[in-house]
């Protein structure tokens, strides 16, 4: 049968916040997913990761101690245990999404929609036709090019695994294999990073970096550059990763292989052509108010939309521009400067605005200051060996073009400097800023 309403929302995640504004306004909303409701943050992203990374920090921070007035022998990480406070959290997602969205009166319909006309959808037998379509499906594993690739795992998979195997390969050299990588190898699993380049983690300065894969290999890591995964076999044992590398033909074994090659917008199964909407390999093609080119009834955010970085900030941000210019007409638009971004390894990895490269492409004017910071109190306090920064600040008007750091609390102190890449503020002020002390953030005057 057929259902009207003012607005659909195709996916439950955090781009699809804007199905409880326009609701509060009054409009009739319905929110579909072919997943449990939650989407990929809440449920197989950020949060169930960071829960993972929070345990390895743990163990990690007594075993970096060890002969500075501490002992830590047998301080492990018990992953049945791990995985029952990572579903505490998980698990009970959903059902209180659903009753969220019950109590604000947004009807809710679970199975893979798909596109019938410009804002018709179809679902489970339904029908629905709306004024306007917001499509915020989210992303998914990029295919993987390579025979026996049915054999790889989910990102999705790892964060389910009720034990942890002794022997794991991480196809793909970006931030889900770092991640994963230095949790699992912390809690005592032999792991191998297989990455088709020369550098991995390619969006992050290289001289970081290079010092962060060089903590990861300390940590028993075998990080594998340069090797292209041919493909994959099942074997009684597990899988046969087979690669192909300068020095010839690579044979890994491990009991499992986990998908760490990059994401996809989730957009496959809609049949968009049927709703006349143009895509392109980032996600739908959209104009500066969110709305696709090609149908001004379909508007798009977050993965799903082809703007911006893929990062959870920016699917918020998304969030208010859409509500905005659904409910008051299309005057929003989203701002996406100085987004920060990190890797959760351990140390951290993170960083917001240009890299050397991109600053250049654009013929900035600019002085760059690095160094490896493993020599100083903030590090050495801590046993930390890998850390360091590097900032970029423009030559004439003084303000901060880009900053890169790794090591202890990296991904908290670049929010510091995202605010100032915002605001304009200059490198001297920031410079100027009485900060506690000794804290990881007092340090930024040394590196500006």
């Amino acid at each position: 049968m057929d259902k009207r309403f003012d607005l659909i929302v195709v996916g439950t995640g955090v781009a699809s916040g804007a199905a409880s504004r326009c609701r509060e306004a009054g409009w009739s909303v319905a929110v579909m997913d072919a997943r449990p409701f939650g989407g990929t943050c809440a449920l197989r992203g950020c949060r169930p990761k960071k829960l993972l990374v929070s345990a390895a920090e743990a163990v990690n921070a007594p075993r970096d101690m060890v002969g500075k007035g501490v002992r830590a022998p047998n301080l492990s990480i018990d992953w049945p245990e791990l995985m029952r406070f990572k579903r505490s959290e998980t698990d009970p997602a959903p059902q209180a999404f659903a009753e969220g969205y019950a109590r604000q009166g947004i009807e809710t319909f679970r199975g893979l929609a798909r596109f019938v006309g410009p804002t018709a959808v179809a679902i489970n037998g339904d029908q629905l036709i709306g004024r306007h379509v917001l499509i915020a499906a989210g992303a998914k594993p990029a295919p993987l090019p390579f025979p026996g690739a049915e054999h790889v795992l989910a990102s999705d998979g790892f964060l389910e695994l009720d034990t942890l195997p002794r022997r794991i390969v991480f196809v793909g050299g970006g931030y889900i294999s770092f991640e994963f990588a230095h949790v699992a190898a912390r809690a005592g699993a032999e792991v191998t990073i297989i990455h088709r380049g020369a550098r991995p983690l390619e969006g992050f300065d290289a001289d970081l970096v290079e010092l962060l894969v060089k903590r990861t290999r300390g940590l028993g890591v075998r990080v594998e550059l340069a090797t292209e995964v041919r493909g994959i076999d099942r074997t009684d044992r597990g899988v046969v990763v087979h690669g192909r590398g300068d020095g010839g033909d690579r044979r890994f074994e491990a009991d499992i292989a986990v998908h760490g090659a990059g994401r996809i917008p989730d957009l496959d199964d809609l049949d968009l052509e049927r709703a006349g909407v143009v895509r392109e390999r980032r996600g739908v093609t959209v104009n500066q108010y969110l709305q696709s080119v090609s149908n001004p009834a379909v508007y798009a955010s977050g993965d799903a939309a082809a703007s911006g970085p893929p990062l959870t900030p920016k699917a918020g941000q998304d969030t208010e521009v859409l509500a905005r210019n659904l409910l008051e007409g299309n005057h929003r638009t989203p701002d996406y400067r100085a987004i920060a971004s990190a890797v959760f390894t351990v140390p951290s990895l993170a960083a917001v605005g240009h890299t050397e490269e991109t600053a250049r492409a654009q013929g900035l004017k600019f002085r760059s200051r690095w160094e490896d910071t493993s020599s100083w109190l903030s590090s050495r306090r801590l046993g930390e060996t890998a850390s360091g920064y590097k900032v970029l600040v423009d030559e004439e008007s003084g303000r901060i073009l880009g900053a890169h750091l790794l090591g202890p609390h990296a991904a908290e102190v670049i929010n510091l400097f995202a605010l100032a890449i915002r605001f304009d503020i200059p490198a001297s002020e920031l410079k100027n800023v009485l900060y506690a002390y000794p804290t990881s953030a007092s340090d930024i005057p040394f590196m500006v």
